[in-house]
């Protein structure tokens, strides 16, 4: 009876019920460009044919080739989802699609246009490889620790406009510089900054050299102390802004925070209100910094994720989260720090201090975690609005 009553009142009932947002659901509410939409979809494009562009690069026949069966088989890899050769006719003047003359199958190389592409990219990275070295001081320098995971640079190895090899041409190259330590886990390395005096100068933010444009300007109209902890931000067209966002917008643009290249011992921040909005306002730094190190000033969500933990940027400083996560942090380590007999448990030192080093699994992270970040830059500042693309 209960359940026929409960059917009946239910599309009133609809109308009262609590709808909770997801940050999927959030982003996909809200304003967009649609001409850098266009643009980002033509994006996606570019990614694969670079993926695939390696792929034929680092073969061993003559002229660099493969198979499309074999790009067949890593379609789902590849995000091809009408075959490899369906996109490959779709670019002519990238790839050429041919028989092989032995093996007698469809091969794919690259054309020539392309491979004057390749050699002008590998040509421009080589002359430029003293920004490469500053990238990389700059990148720990924004390190709690001075400290990165090599496997989370190589994440990012080509936006920062790094060399191929750039363990040997940048780090072994500058051991003066940089130094590679053993990680927790087999085949791990963990890249250490010794020393930055020299680079002393180069660590200041991106941001700071567009505030003193601003401030020098002749009809510059904004205050001078009101500019001091400011970013350049704008929104999408289309975007309707009210007041009271506006009056947010300006109250959280004039609050203090820690730079990137600040300082900062996450022990002592204060859980107020303030002190959880000087550190989201830090992430927004040290996002924005991480964008004006890279090549074209945007990068995959995901790829930022990577290094969260080392640059302190989590946004949920809550006790009883960090409890959950260490717990987590042990399902995750699985069957891994048993002696070789697989019986007796080695000791795993998750000390609170030593978390940031020590904790295994720091680079795991979820997608709804880091749309939480997509979602504070783009309600606190539109700066990054386009994909966390930065605007110039």
């Amino acid at each position: 009876m209960a359940t026929q009553i409960f059917k009946k009142l239910s599309p009133a009932a609809a109308l009262f019920r609590r709808t909770k947002t997801t940050s999927a659901q959030y982003v996909a509410s809200r304003a967009r460009d649609p001409t850098f939409e266009k643009l980002m979809e033509k994006y996606k494009n570019l990614l694969k044919v670079i993926s695939i562009q390696d792929l034929i690069l680092a073969s061993n026949s003559t002229p660099p080739s493969v198979s499309l069966d074999f790009l067949h088989r890593l379609s789902q890899t590849l995000h091809l989802n009408r075959g490899p050769a369906a996109f490959l006719r779709n670019y002519p003047h990238i790839f050429h699609i041919f028989n092989h003359p032995v093996k007698l199958q469809p091969f794919c190389t690259l054309t020539p246009a392309a491979l004057r592409i390749v050699r002008l990219e590998s040509e421009a990275i080589e002359n430029s490889l003293p920004l490469a070295v500053t990238r990389l001081v700059k990148l720990l320098s924004m390190s709690l620790t001075k400290k990165l995971p090599l496997r989370a640079i190589f994440k990012v190895w080509r936006e920062l406009g790094l060399p191929d090899n750039f363990e040997d041409s940048v780090i072994s190259r500058n051991s003066d510089v940089f130094s590679l330590q053993d990680g927790n886990e087999p085949n791990t390395h963990i890249l250490v900054l010794n020393d930055s005096e020299e680079f002393k100068d180069c660590l200041v933010p991106a941001v700071e050299k567009w505030r003193v444009m601003e401030c020098c300007k002749e009809d510059c109209s904004v205050d001078r102390t009101e500019i001091q902890y400011s970013f350049k931000h704008g929104f999408p067209p289309g975007m309707r802004l009210r007041k009271n966002f506006k009056v947010k917008v300006k109250e959280w643009q004039r609050l203090p925070y820690v730079g990137p290249y600040e300082e900062m011992r996450v022990g002592k921040i204060k859980r107020t209100k303030n002190g959880v909005m000087r550190m989201e306002k830090r992430a927004v730094g040290i996002v924005h910094e991480f964008l004006s190190l890279t090549v074209e000033k945007m990068v995959e969500v995901e790829k930022i994720s990577h290094f969260r933990k080392w640059f302190g940027i989590d946004l949920n400083p809550n006790p009883v989260y960090e409890a959950r996560r260490k717990l987590f942090d042990l399902v995750l380590f699985g069957r891994r720090g048993l002696d070789r007999g697989g019986d007796k448990l080695k000791s795993v030192d998750m000390s609170e201090g030593d978390e940031v080093e020590k904790c295994t699994m720091i680079e795991v992270i979820t997608l709804g975690e880091a749309l939480h970040v997509t979602r504070y830059l783009v309600a606190r500042l539109d700066d990054l609005y386009h994909g966390y693309r930065m605007t110039q």
